[in-house]
Protein backbone atom coordinates (compact mmCIF):
# COMPACT_ATOMS: atom_id res chain seq x y z
CA UNK A 1 0.00 0.00 0.00
CA UNK A 2 0.94 3.85 -0.75
CA UNK A 3 0.37 6.82 0.69
CA UNK A 4 -1.04 9.54 -1.26
CA UNK A 5 2.73 10.92 -1.26
CA UNK A 6 3.77 8.22 -2.21
CA UNK A 7 1.69 7.65 -5.40
CA UNK A 8 2.07 11.34 -6.24
CA UNK A 9 6.21 10.84 -6.16
CA UNK A 10 6.42 7.08 -8.03
CA UNK A 11 4.58 8.73 -10.66
CA UNK A 12 6.20 12.51 -10.76
CA UNK A 13 2.31 13.89 -9.60
CA UNK A 14 1.24 16.36 -7.40
CA UNK A 15 -0.56 15.67 -4.33
CA UNK A 16 -3.15 18.19 -5.64
CA UNK A 17 -3.51 16.08 -8.39
CA UNK A 18 -4.47 12.72 -6.88
CA UNK A 19 -6.65 14.54 -5.01
CA UNK A 20 -8.84 16.03 -8.01
CA UNK A 21 -8.71 11.57 -9.12
CA UNK A 22 -10.09 10.96 -6.35
CA UNK A 23 -12.34 13.95 -6.40
CA UNK A 24 -14.18 13.12 -9.90
CA UNK A 25 -13.99 9.98 -9.47
CA UNK A 26 -11.16 8.50 -11.46
CA UNK A 27 -8.79 7.04 -9.19
CA UNK A 28 -9.84 6.31 -5.36
CA UNK A 29 -8.18 4.79 -3.14
CA UNK A 30 -8.68 1.40 -1.84
CA UNK A 31 -8.95 2.04 1.42
CA UNK A 32 -7.91 4.45 4.52
CA UNK A 33 -5.83 4.24 7.60
CA UNK A 34 -7.13 4.52 10.71
CA UNK A 35 -5.73 7.85 10.82
CA UNK A 36 -7.97 8.54 7.58
CA UNK A 37 -4.48 9.02 5.13
CA UNK A 38 -5.75 7.59 1.48
CA UNK A 39 -4.29 4.34 0.96
CA UNK A 40 -3.71 2.74 -2.85
CA UNK A 41 -3.39 -0.99 -3.59
CA UNK A 42 -1.16 -2.31 -6.11
CA UNK A 43 -4.20 -2.75 -8.33
CA UNK A 44 -4.25 0.87 -7.57
CA UNK A 45 -1.20 1.31 -8.71
CA UNK A 46 -1.79 -0.71 -11.80
CA UNK A 47 -4.63 1.56 -12.31
CA UNK A 48 -2.79 4.99 -12.06
CA UNK A 49 -0.11 3.69 -15.12
CA UNK A 50 -3.17 3.11 -17.13
CA UNK A 51 -4.19 6.86 -16.70
CA UNK A 52 -0.55 8.32 -17.02
CA UNK A 53 -0.42 6.25 -20.12
CA UNK A 54 -3.44 7.49 -21.40
CA UNK A 55 -2.03 11.53 -20.19
CA UNK A 56 0.62 10.75 -21.94
CA UNK A 57 -1.38 9.91 -25.24
CA UNK A 58 -3.10 13.27 -24.52
CA UNK A 59 -6.38 12.07 -23.83
CA UNK A 60 -8.60 14.38 -21.86
CA UNK A 61 -9.81 13.39 -17.87
CA UNK A 62 -12.97 12.59 -19.06
CA UNK A 63 -12.16 10.01 -22.15
CA UNK A 64 -9.82 8.92 -19.88
CA UNK A 65 -12.23 7.99 -16.95
CA UNK A 66 -14.63 6.43 -19.44
CA UNK A 67 -12.12 3.92 -20.14
CA UNK A 68 -10.79 2.70 -16.86
CA UNK A 69 -14.04 3.43 -14.99
CA UNK A 70 -16.65 1.99 -17.86
CA UNK A 71 -17.30 -1.63 -19.48
CA UNK A 72 -18.23 -0.29 -22.21
CA UNK A 73 -15.92 2.53 -23.50
CA UNK A 74 -12.92 0.53 -25.66
CA UNK A 75 -9.57 2.29 -25.45
CA UNK A 76 -8.73 1.08 -29.24
CA UNK A 77 -11.88 3.41 -30.05
CA UNK A 78 -10.73 6.56 -28.16
CA UNK A 79 -7.22 6.39 -29.11
CA UNK A 80 -7.85 5.73 -33.13
CA UNK A 81 -10.06 8.73 -32.65
CA UNK A 82 -6.92 10.98 -31.18
CA UNK A 83 -4.74 9.95 -33.86
CA UNK A 84 -7.00 11.09 -36.23
CA UNK A 85 -7.15 14.44 -34.40
CA UNK A 86 -3.72 14.40 -34.02
CA UNK A 87 -3.06 13.85 -37.93
CA UNK A 88 -5.81 16.98 -38.16
CA UNK A 89 -4.05 18.90 -35.82
CA UNK A 90 -0.61 18.22 -37.45
CA UNK A 91 -1.73 18.93 -41.17
CA UNK A 92 -3.42 21.98 -39.91
CA UNK A 93 0.62 23.22 -38.06
CA UNK A 94 2.23 21.92 -41.34
CA UNK A 95 -0.32 24.41 -43.30
CA UNK A 96 0.18 27.34 -40.90
CA UNK A 97 3.95 26.58 -41.05
CA UNK A 98 4.36 27.10 -44.80
CA UNK A 99 2.03 30.00 -44.47
CA UNK A 100 4.65 31.56 -42.35
CA UNK A 101 7.90 31.19 -44.20
CA UNK A 102 5.49 32.61 -47.19
CA UNK A 103 4.64 35.26 -45.25
CA UNK A 104 8.42 36.08 -44.14
CA UNK A 105 9.53 36.10 -47.36
CA UNK A 106 12.85 34.84 -46.51
CA UNK A 107 14.41 31.68 -47.89
CA UNK A 108 16.96 30.87 -45.54
CA UNK A 109 14.74 30.67 -42.78
CA UNK A 110 13.48 27.59 -44.56
CA UNK A 111 16.62 25.78 -43.87
CA UNK A 112 16.14 27.00 -39.89
CA UNK A 113 12.33 25.22 -40.02
CA UNK A 114 11.24 21.65 -40.29
CA UNK A 115 9.79 22.06 -43.51
CA UNK A 116 10.79 21.46 -47.19
CA UNK A 117 9.18 22.72 -50.00
CA UNK A 118 8.07 20.61 -53.46
CA UNK A 119 10.96 22.07 -55.33
CA UNK A 120 13.68 21.30 -52.62
CA UNK A 121 12.47 17.86 -53.17
CA UNK A 122 12.10 17.66 -56.36
CA UNK A 123 15.65 18.73 -56.42
CA UNK A 124 16.87 16.03 -54.15
CA UNK A 125 15.04 13.10 -56.00
CA UNK A 126 16.81 14.46 -59.41
CA UNK A 127 20.18 14.77 -57.43
CA UNK A 128 19.73 11.74 -56.30
CA UNK A 129 19.89 10.29 -60.57
CA UNK A 130 15.70 9.91 -60.56
CA UNK A 131 13.97 11.35 -63.76
CA UNK A 132 10.74 11.98 -64.58
CA UNK A 133 9.23 8.65 -65.06
CA UNK A 134 11.31 7.31 -61.59
CA UNK A 135 9.85 10.31 -59.61
CA UNK A 136 6.27 9.26 -61.10
CA UNK A 137 6.47 5.28 -60.08
CA UNK A 138 7.59 6.91 -56.80
CA UNK A 139 4.23 8.58 -56.29
CA UNK A 140 2.31 5.31 -57.31
CA UNK A 141 4.01 3.15 -54.84
CA UNK A 142 3.30 5.79 -52.03
CA UNK A 143 0.05 6.54 -53.01
CA UNK A 144 -0.64 2.56 -53.55
CA UNK A 145 1.41 1.55 -49.78
CA UNK A 146 0.55 4.49 -48.07
CA UNK A 147 -2.27 6.54 -49.41
CA UNK A 148 -3.18 9.05 -46.10
CA UNK A 149 0.54 9.41 -45.67
CA UNK A 150 1.13 10.21 -49.43
CA UNK A 151 -1.51 12.97 -48.85
CA UNK A 152 0.03 14.32 -45.68
CA UNK A 153 3.22 14.12 -47.25
CA UNK A 154 2.52 16.35 -50.29
CA UNK A 155 0.36 18.88 -47.71
CA UNK A 156 4.06 18.99 -45.84
CA UNK A 157 5.74 20.22 -49.53
CA UNK A 158 3.30 22.99 -49.35
CA UNK A 159 1.06 21.61 -52.26
CA UNK A 160 -2.18 22.84 -52.69
CA UNK A 161 -5.24 21.21 -52.15
CA UNK A 162 -5.88 21.08 -56.04
CA UNK A 163 -2.19 20.06 -56.57
CA UNK A 164 -2.32 17.09 -53.92
CA UNK A 165 -5.48 15.82 -55.75
CA UNK A 166 -3.90 16.10 -59.28
CA UNK A 167 -1.27 13.91 -57.81
CA UNK A 168 -2.95 11.20 -56.29
CA UNK A 169 -5.40 11.00 -59.02
CA UNK A 170 -2.57 10.22 -61.82
CA UNK A 171 -1.24 8.32 -58.99
CA UNK A 172 -3.74 5.91 -59.06
CA UNK A 173 -4.76 5.77 -62.18
CA UNK A 174 -1.11 4.87 -63.88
Amino acid sequence: MLTISQLANKFRLSRSTLLYYDKIGLLKPSTRSETGYRLYSSADIEKMQKIASFRDAGLSLTYINDIVNADNTKPTEVLEQRLISLNHEISKLRQQQQYIVKLLGKDSLIRKTKTMNKEQWVNILKASGMDEKAMHNWHIEFERDLPEMHHDFLESLGCSQDEITTIRKWSIST
